[in-house]
């Protein structure tokens, strides 16, 4: 699935995805610290909504690859941009990329940047 260290195991992204997910939803883009980020799918061109905790800072967006490069993940990389639900704003990314740690990712929180040490992080600029 991944070709990026984890820090979640592959049998928690099923339970997320089955039941954790659904439950937070309706929360997502609408409380801080659950953001909603829309993308396209790479081959069937069908829109997704990909629930993710995202940080902003510096004109940036990062997102700490706790599950690895998922879907959302390819799918955003391929497009080039993609729209994301943060609290109270929408914002368009654009120049998607991922660092291999979050040691030096400025728009990271100093205790998301500590987690990341090990794990990659999405970042994208904000248009």
């Amino acid at each position: 699935m991944s070709d990026l260290p984890r820090m979640f195991p592959e049998w928690l992204d099923r339970i997320q995805i089955r039941y954790m997910n659904p439950v937070i939803k309706p929360l997502a883009g609408k409380v801080p610290g659950i953001s909603v980020i829309k993308h396209r799918g790479r081959t069937s061109g069908r829109d997704y909504q990909t629930i993710v905790t995202a940080y902003r800072g510096d004109g940036r967006l990062a997102i700490v690859l706790g599950h690895g490069k998922t879907d959302w993940v390819k799918n955003v990389l391929a497009a080039g941009e993609a729209d994301v639900q943060l609290f109270r704003d929408q914002v368009h990314i654009v120049n998607p990329r991922i660092e291999p740690n979050g040691d030096g990712v400025t728009a990271l929180p100093a205790i998301a940047r500590r987690q990341a040490k090990k794990i990659a992080v999405f970042v994208a600029d904000i248009a």
